[in-house]
């Protein structure tokens, strides 16, 4: 199912490679207004047949074959979706998350569920924080909220613009919605919580077009190693637990 062209130009074809799509399945899981936004965002130009090819090419048609109601649904996507930004560069995403696990080492060695944050502005770590709700007796002490509490202290402004936080784990939605009301450019989150995850795995605040502010998102970043650590603490609770 590797993409081709036609119905996709040959230009378009390298510039989703830099992007990760490469297939078929990859295409239709980013979707063609999200990919054509994201092609936008890298400084190539796009128009709107490429936006209708890469909607063919993900249903595995000529963009000829789409139809005035087909393309006019993709013209509606386009106008409601929300702003693309490009993701970090691998190396900073690991470099940021390796250091997010640190502080949610932190969190384990003190009882906690090991989360860890980090919020980062022009390549600086400006905030940080790890899960700390049982020690502070505070429900609002996850590791995001104690990273952009951190992170607007030493700005001296709530609102962090052209910021991006990295966290272990998907944001619920209480610190969704801060990460919102801060203005958070980006988030790079690693595992995923299908209980509460609130980009994308239970519901997604990112993607509602009805709020004033959208970060760009991008989740399951070292997903199996900060998975892992979750594991492995609850494991040795239960371990614990047993052994009481």
């Amino acid at each position: 199912m590797t993409l081709t062209s036609p119905p996709l130009p040959p230009s378009a074809l390298a510039w989703l490679a830099e992007q990760g799509i490469r297939t078929r399945p990859q295409l239709q899981a980013c979707g063609a207004a999200t990919a054509f936004l994201r092609l936008k965002a890298a400084g190539h130009t796009v128009t709107r047949r490429l936006l209708f090819a890469l909607e063919a090419a993900a249903r595995g048609v000529h963009w000829q074959d789409l139809n005035d109601e087909d393309r006019a649904a993709l013209l509606r996507q386009l106008a409601a979706h929300p702003p693309v930004s490009l993701p970090p560069s691998p190396s900073a995403c690991r470099r940021y998350l390796a250091q997010a696990r640190e502080l949610a080492a932190q969190a384990a060695s003190e009882g906690e569920v090991p989360v860890g944050a980090l919020v980062v502005k022009d390549g600086e770590i400006i905030g940080r924080g790890y899960n700390q709700p049982i020690g502070r007796h505070d429900p609002s002490a996850h590791a995001e909220m104690l990273a952009l509490r951190d992170a607007a202290a030493r700005l001296g402004n709530y609102r962090l613009d052209g910021c991006d936080l990295y966290v272990t784990l998907e944001p619920c939605p209480m610190c969704s919605g801060a990460i919102l009301h801060a203005r958070i450019a980006r988030v790079i989150y690693g595992a995923r919580d299908a209980k509460i995850g609130a980009a994308g795995s239970a519901i997604d605040l990112f993607a509602d077009a009805r709020l004033n502010h959208h970060a760009a998102v991008f989740g399951g970043v070292d997903a199996e190693v900060c998975a892992e650590q979750l594991s492995d603490f609850f494991r040795q609770r239960r371990q614990s637990a047993a052994e009481d």
